[in-house]
């Protein structure tokens, strides 16, 4: 777990421990770690018990405590790149929303990801 001691927030890959595709994992959580250390966010996996689940991304505000799916693999492998836009994409749009004031502050920083 990379753990960045930031109060901006976290990013949290959520994943099962019987996961057919490691491939997939790998992808996902190289791009979510990447993002993470790049915007100053702290990072971790948490790992369910079902099998069938795709895997997930979710962005935790630390001032509301609010989780925020930001990135569905739905079981496709996607590259690293695509996988990082994704999830830029979508926390720059949640950047405008007045629940998020932390991302609104980043959101030059996620500009600059592109």
């Amino acid at each position: 777990m990379f753990t960045s001691n930031s109060s901006r927030g976290k990013l949290i890959v959520y994943v099962s421990s019987e996961s057919q595709s490691r491939t997939r994992f790998e992808s996902v959580q190289q791009a979510a770690k990447e993002t993470a250390k790049r915007l100053n966010l702290d990072f971790e996996i948490v790992r369910f018990k079902r099998s069938t689940l795709p895997i997930y991304v979710y962005y935790e505000e630390k001032i509301n405590d609010e989780t925020i799916p930001i990135y569905c693999d739905e079981g496709k492998i996607s590259g690293l790149e695509e996988i990082c836009n994704a999830m830029r994409n979508m926390m720059f749009v949640l950047s405008f929303h007045p629940k998020h004031p932390s991302l609104a502050r980043m959101r030059n920083e996620l500009t600059k990801l592109s």
